[in-house]
């Protein structure tokens, strides 16, 4: 059974939303515009509301990773400007899954546990690399895409509220030079991809009458014919086979070429992403590489982490141990 991506995401938008408002009180915020506001955090001198207080000194002092700063916010224009003129990062906003992946793993405390380094399969003594630009064999040169984290012999993807792992055209996906060695083309899920502008019922002025006729007693009717005109069109508009779950299949892709391990890191609120996870392993041809390739929720590994961590963990984005309950968030329903 497929779940519904967009629900998932959206519900768990609106809660990591109800909780930053609460935790943002007494620190610099702003709120993006539009119906459902997205905290953005505005660094301060010794802190980022945004950030766990040790894991944000510990990125300030390594310039490596600090760059990632340099990310720009892809909705910066929803977002009132910034009194210092500073413009938005990616790393500024309260969804943030690279964000909330630095949290955890700049910490230093983390970074020397040798249960997580057991519990991820992590071998080597190494540090974290983010944005590690993988070098994915194509047809007589490499993708350079990144990889949210590079662990000594791990790579992780990370997500928290992306609606799915993107879509990429067939061309695009089968020109990686090990793609048919790696994956049984025919198991992978696929889709078509439309190659013209979705246009809206409005658009359609052919479809209405011009004369003027009493307004329909159920507005579900006029909503439904509406709908229909849409599909209609969608479904005349050009299309091109494409691949669901991109990035799991290039960092499937890059573990192959790295022999590395690879581990997605999904919230346990969001059963699609796994379950779009599994799709892509069931189309691993290899025994060996698909038993190098893991899933880990955020609960999961909460329970690894320092007391102090996992308290902010909860507070600003409801992530607990399994078997506990998270604090409760403004229009929370309480357990009962």
């Amino acid at each position: 059974m497929t779940t519904d991506s967009s629900w998932f995401a959206a519900d768990l938008r609106r809660e990591l939303g109800a909780r930053n408002r609460l935790w943002a009180r007494g620190r610099s915020y702003v709120e993006s515009y539009g119906s459902s506001p997205v905290i953005v955090y505005v660094p301060e001198d010794l802190r980022h509301g945004n950030f766990f207080d040790a894991s944000y000194v510990a990125i300030s002092a390594k310039p490596e990773w600090h760059r990632r700063f340099d990310k720009i916010h892809a909705q910066g224009r929803a977002l009132p400007k910034a009194e210092s003129g500073r413009r938005w990062r990616e790393l500024d906003s309260s969804m943030s899954s690279d964000a909330l992946l630095m949290n955890v793993f700049c910490a230093p405390a983390v970074q020397q546990s040798a249960i997580l380094r057991r519990t991820l399969g992590v071998d080597q003594d190494a540090e974290p690399i983010f944005g590690w630009k993988a070098r994915v064999p194509l047809a007589g040169r490499f993708d350079r895409t990144e990889v949210d984290m590079r662990w000594g012999n791990l790579l992780v993807e990370a997500k928290l509220t992306e609606t799915d792992f993107q879509t990429r055209a067939a061309n695009i996906v089968e020109a990686y030079r090990e793609f048919d060695a790696v994956f049984d083309r025919d198991l992978l899920p696929r889709l078509e991809i439309r190659t013209a502008r979705r246009r809206t019922a409005v658009e359609f002025a052919e479809e209405f009458t011009q004369e003027w006729e009493e307004r329909a007693p159920d507005p579900e009717l006029a909503l439904q014919f509406q709908q229909a005109i849409v599909a209609r069109a969608r479904q005349a508009e050009p299309a091109e086979g494409g691949y669901k779950s991109y990035q799991l299949i290039r960092n499937v892709l890059a573990a192959h070429a790295e022999r590395c391990s690879f581990c997605v890191l999904h919230d346990e609120r969001r059963p699609d992403l796994r379950e779009a996870w599994f799709a892509v392993m069931a189309a691993i041809r290899s025994a060996d590489l698909r038993t190098r390739c893991q899933v880990l929720t955020w609960q999961e590994l909460a329970p690894l982490l320092p007391d102090d961590l996992q308290e902010f963990l909860d507070l600003k984005y409801g992530i607990v141990r399994a078997g506990e309950t998270p604090s409760l968030f403004p229009g929370a329903i309480p357990p009962e």
